[in-house]
């Protein structure tokens, strides 16, 4: 009985002590809640940013006070121009043909349309706006020596054009050297292929065409080396230039006339020999 009661006093006891909170396992969080060694780690990186944040600073200051921001420069525009975000790359085609048709008679009209033209790539039509430049300005020697560059750079591209036009017109008609020739009587008899015959006078129409035009560019670029030496008539380089031009468009005259010319305003030149053999061949 004794037992029994000091038992029952026992379990009595035990029932007016409060439960033991059950062990949490992991890392002890902080009493502001979250993790206190985290909140740590972003306290540490701002106060080491703090510096960084001073740099960025003065380069980011230097970096606008070098481009000319905030003082009337377009320091963006410099900036992001690579990008073609701030920056428009002059004026289009659509603007300067329109300021030549509202203004026919004005020079600078003619030189920004021919400008437009060759940053499009457009060698034809830069060359019509030059002519029509130097027709108002005649004595603008650069723009003369501009005008015949791109009339050699034209007569160049016509006659690559030109050889390739022959070589398909031999393609054409691939029997054509192997027959006998047609104003023999077995010639006549023999004939050629239909197709081939037609082939080759639709392209030998066109490789015509093709030497008409790079013969006409070639004579147009001697034309403006010839008003280049006329502006400068003692100029041995105008004359180089135009003895070139002439002996490339098979001007052989005007190629000789010009050589000489040079010999006689520079006789010491390192090519006087090699020019008079030229010279020579020419039949000079």
């Amino acid at each position: 009985m004794a037992r029994a009661a000091v038992k029952a006093k026992q379990a009595e006891k035990a029932k007016a002590q409060p439960a033991k909170a059950p062990l949490r396992r992991g890392r002890r969080k902080h009493a502001g809640g979250g993790n206190p060694n985290q909140q740590l780690f972003f306290v540490r990186m701002r106060r080491s940013a703090k510096p960084m944040y001073l740099i960025l600073a003065v380069l980011f200051a230097a970096t606008f006070a070098f481009l000319g921001v905030g003082s009337g420069s377009s320091g963006l525009d410099q900036l992001f121009s690579g990008l073609n975000v701030f920056h428009h790359s002059g004026t289009s085609v659509s603007s300067a043909e329109k300021q030549t048709v509202n203004h026919p008679r004005d020079p600078k009209a003619w030189r920004t349309l021919a400008t437009v033209y060759e940053t499009h790539g457009d060698t034809d039509l830069a060359v019509t706006a030059l002519k029509q430049y130097t027709t108002l300005k005649p004595k603008d020697v650069p723009a003369w020596n501009e005008l015949a560059g791109l009339q050699m750079t034209a007569a160049g591209d016509l006659a690559a054009e030109y050889q390739n036009a022959v070589a398909n017109e031999a393609l054409a008609a691939p029997s054509g050297p192997l027959l006998p020739s047609a104003t023999s009587p077995f010639g006549k008899a023999l004939g050629t292929s239909p197709i081939e015959r037609a082939q080759a006078t639709t392209l030998n129409s066109v490789v015509t065409d093709i030497a008409s035009r790079a013969q006409g560019a070639y004579a147009d670029a001697v034309t403006s080396y010839k008003q280049i030496a006329k502006l400068q008539p003692s100029s041995a380089d105008a004359e180089f230039q135009l003895a070139q031009a002439a002996q490339t468009a098979g001007d052989s005259t005007t190629a000789i006339a010009a050589y000489k010319a040079y010999l006689k305003l520079d006789p010491t030149s390192p090519n006087a020999a090699q020019i008079r053999q030229i010279v020579k061949q020419l039949g000079g």
